[in-house]
């Protein structure tokens, strides 16, 4: 868990965002219980294989102590707007700041001037010993 007592900087929360980011990509998928497959599994030739760029992707799941701090970084959103929940967690998520611009209707250098202030904001919260 987060100590009360720590200095947090806006470097250090943009860190935990993005460790948070990265540990919800590597959680497992969301499956709809009760519901099943009865297609056959497709079988594929050498040379259909061979054109398939589609490689597999090995993804690791997250320890539980990457999930935990997962966890303390969403109860930190809880004091943004939604607004701002969604442009932080876009540029935690490696989203370019043109694109985030367009997403929201502003200049990227609008977009992050609200990202900005929105870190400031949770760090504030934090220091407050939220």
């Amino acid at each position: 868990m987060a100590n009360t007592e720590t200095q947090w900087t806006t470097d250090d929360v943009v860190n935990w965002l993005s460790e948070a980011a990265r540990t919800a990509h590597r959680l497992p998928p969301v499956r709809v219980q009760g519901h099943f497959n009865c297609w056959p599994t497709i079988v594929r030739t050498d040379g259909e294989r061979m054109a398939v760029e589609d490689r597999p992707v090995i993804r690791f799941p997250p320890t539980p102590e990457d999930v935990e701090r997962m966890l303390v970084v969403m109860q930190w959103m809880q004091c943004l707007r939604v607004d701002q929940r969604k442009l932080v967690w876009m540029r935690a998520d490696r989203w370019r700041w043109g694109d985030i611009g367009r997403r929201f209707g502003v200049a990227p250098r609008t977009a992050q001037r609200h990202w900005e202030y929105a870190i400031e904001t949770i760090v504030a919260h934090l220091l407050r010993g939220g």
